[in-house]
């Protein structure tokens, strides 16, 4: 059996993680991340006539480049996992129509990257493939249009708001060896602790993140301080202080070593509230900052957390209460 305690899969061989790219937008490219990230565009359109279709060519580059970051074309790709926020995400059909790849779409919100990544070693560590492409991303603007308000409106933003990145991250995962392995997954479970804001998404998605960490740490016996970085996906200023609080309720105590992608994404000047949101958040940092920091070997046992709000434009509409989500895997640095 791999799987260990409640939730928990441990991979004894496979997968590595050989290659990367992560592309992201102006804002983006002015935030604190801004000398990792592989490509910053200088219009967010990227040449297309709508926000989508900039969207869609961000997953393209993003799966190309990542294949040429380790050598491989199309024909070595064995399978294409992809997700996105855009209804029946279509921004990763589309990219999968244009790539001609076999295909899995995959919707956890936010949390699509990590769900990608577990779904992938699955695939590798269970023998049925070389070499998975793990992608997704997300866009402001076509966020903006679909869950909240159009652009033109000038709504105003409320301070619990977080601002959706856009960038695309892909990840590339094989039985190739490498430097990077992920050896953990915990798949998490759908959590709802009645959080009807639309614009707390950090307070909706901290319930689920905590629940995901708390039976990692169960299954696997293991504390915070065992490992370099906690990163977690979105959660924003306001969701990583609840999560905080609500670890250290539950007898987890976290230092320096924890650390937000949605909370890091821009700076303080940049005016953008609780920070960043997305399923570009988290697949641009873990497929620049992340990977760049354990190639070097300044991080060696990281724990990346993807965390989603479950909510759709008609049920919030609805006045439902938004449910979360959070899966996690471990990445470690190899000789």
């Amino acid at each position: 059996m791999k799987k260990i305690g409640k939730q928990t899969f441990i991979f004894e061989k496979y997968p590595y993680l050989i290659g990367s790219y992560s592309i992201v937008g102006p804002k983006e490219g002015k935030g604190n991340f801004a000398q990792y990230f592989d490509e910053v565009l200088k219009d967010d359109t990227y040449g297309q006539k709508s926000y989508e279709k900039a969207e869609r060519k961000l997953f393209l580059t993003a799966v190309e480049r990542a294949m040429g970051s380790c050598g491989l074309d199309r024909d070595q790709i064995d399978v294409l996992l992809g997700g996105d926020l855009m209804n029946q995400i279509i921004s990763s059909n589309f990219t999968a129509r244009q790539l001609q790849l076999p295909f899995l779409g995959l919707f956890g919100a936010c949390s699509t990257m990590a769900e990608s990544l577990i779904v992938g070693s699955m695939i590798l560590d269970g023998g049925f493939a070389n070499n998975v492409a793990c992608v997704t991303g997300s866009h402001f603007s076509s966020a903006e249009k679909q869950f909240r308000y159009p652009l033109e409106l000038g709504t105003q933003r409320p301070p619990t708001s977080q601002w959706t990145v856009t960038g695309a991250g892909c990840s590339i995962l094989s039985t190739t060896k490498s430097s990077i392995r992920i050896t953990h997954a915990t798949i998490g479970k759908v959590v709802d602790w009645d959080v009807t804001d639309a614009n707390n998404m950090g307070g909706a998605m901290a319930p689920a993140c905590l629940e995901t960490l708390s039976t990692f740490f169960q299954d696997t016996n293991t504390t915070p301080d065992d490992y370099d970085l906690i990163l977690t996906g979105d959660l924003g200023k306001l969701g990583s202080e609840v999560l905080r609080d609500l670890l250290e309720y539950r007898g987890y105590k976290t230092s320096t070593n924890y650390a937000d992608c949605g909370q890091m994404m821009f700076t303080n000047d940049q005016k953008v509230f609780q920070g960043g949101s997305g399923c570009g958040c988290i697949a641009t940092v873990l497929n620049s900052y992340v990977v760049q920091r354990m190639r070097l070997g300044k991080l060696k046992n990281v724990i990346v957390v993807g965390t989603g709000a479950l909510m759709s434009t008609v049920s919030s509409q609805q006045g439902d209460s938004i449910p979360g989500i959070a899966h996690l895997v471990v990445l470690k640095a190899e000789k």
